[in-house]
């Protein structure tokens, strides 16, 4: 398994920028994230995971595994029938969209060197994929160190419950950014356990 690569200076950057996310982070301890580097299994894994849980998603994803082998640009091509693992026939559509598109050259899955907005950019002119998903797909892909998704629910709920803020706008939100930056990203995994109860 492939974990999101941070340390020391990520977590002492955090801690001195925040003292209530210190004390999350003294509670909760280091958090592994486990990473999907493979850019087109984390779109496709990504395009499964939208709007169920975790662990559905995993489950979804198995029976993907088990039915094509390793997933692939050229194994969901010649696969027939995705909807027996368990997708529904929208994200079928979507999942061969982005297949085909990277088969036919007509989109590119490399991504050194271009900053997150452009990601984004790149990212949600493929059907399917909207902001959540890229920022989602920077971090559990790309091993972007500075994401923080005003789309994820579990980020606000996070950010509600760690500083009382009972409602917030964008703009808010954006300045709890601003203080995690350059490392959202990990801020961003203890307010998820926040979310969670932690």
């Amino acid at each position: 398994m492939t974990c999101f690569k941070y340390g020391k200076t990520e977590i002492d950057f955090l801690k001195k920028a925040d003292a209530a996310l210190e004390k999350i982070i003294d509670r909760v301890g280091f958090i592994e994230r486990s990473v999907a580097s493979d850019p087109f299994f984390g779109l496709v894994s990504g395009i499964i995971g939208q709007q169920i849980s975790s662990k559905a998603a995993n489950t979804v994803i198995k029976r993907l595994m088990d039915m094509v082998g390793k997933i692939t640009p050229d194994s969901i091509a010649k696969a027939e029938n995705l909807n027996s693992a368990g997708i529904p026939k929208r994200k079928v559509e979507y999942i061969k969209s982005i297949t085909f598109a990277v088969l036919n050259s007509n989109f590119a899955l490399s991504f050194d060197g271009l900053p997150d907005d452009e990601i984004i950019k790149r990212l949600t002119s493929l059907p399917g994929i909207g902001k959540w998903s890229a920022e989602m797909f920077m971090i559990f892909s790309l091993q972007r160190k500075n994401v923080l998704s005003w789309g994820d629910y579990g980020i606000r709920k996070g950010i509600s419950l760690l500083y009382g803020e009972r409602k917030f706008d964008s703009a808010t939100f954006n300045l709890y950014k601003d203080r995690y930056s350059p490392y959202a990203s990990i801020a961003s995994f203890y307010l998820w356990k926040v979310a969670a109860g932690a």
